[in-house]
Order: structure tokens, then sequence, then C-alpha cells
């Protein structure tokens, strides 16, 4: 019976490396640096990084100027960053919708700063 401490710990995925073989050194850089932040993020409750996200893009929606656009802008710049990690496995039917999202949520952050 595991102790009630660690009752919502997930392991992590399987596999034998959290990095992309034969990656450049860009992406190998990106990779490396991601290693921590991933894996606290995998550690957190899974509900945590959507609500926090929503509650972002909720204020960024509300907040007139540039605390919207900022806020915004940390959930284009959010997704991104886990487009840019996933982009290798996936094919072009699931590349779009992430690409059309960092785009629509970077339009809205922009017409913030622009005062609509």
């Amino acid at each position: 019976m595991a102790s009630p401490e660690h009752e919502d710990e997930r392991p992590l995925p399987a596999g034998d490396s959290l990095f992309t073989p034969d990656a450049g050194r860009l992406r190998r850089e990106v990779e490396r640096r991601s290693a921590v932040p991933l894996v606290w993020l995998h550690q957190r409750p899974r509900w945590s990084a959507p609500v926090a996200l929503g509650a972002l893009f909720i204020a960024g929606l509300m907040a007139p100027g540039v605390p919207g656009a900022l806020c915004l802008s940390l959930v284009a710049v959010f997704f991104a960053w886990l487009a840019y990690l996933t982009w290798p496995t996936l094919d072009r039917r699931r590349r779009a919708p992430r690409v059309l999202m960092i785009l629509v949520v970077s339009v809205l952050a922009v017409a913030r700063v622009l005062g609509y």
C-alpha cells in the first residue's frame, strides 16, 4: 500500500529517454533544459497545469493592455514550448491544431496591446 504522501505521484512515461535521438544541438539543449521543469510538471496534480493556464487565459482576456497581453503571451509561450518538445513525434494532422492555437493566443495578445 502506498503512503498517503505518494498517492498522487504518477510514474514517468515509458521509454528509454526523455531526449530525441540524433537531435541537433539546439533541440538537445532545449530538451536538456526542459527535463527538470517537465518532471516537475509531471509530479503536480493533473488538473494544476490546465487550471493555471485557464486562469492566465481568462485574466489575459479580462485585463486591459499590457497586463492582459502578458498573461496571454505566457499561455502562448507555454504552448509553443510543449509543441516544440513534441514536434518530432507528431504527424501533420496533429501539428496543425497546435500551431493554430499558438497563433490565435498570440493574435489575442497583440490585440490586447493595441487596445482591443
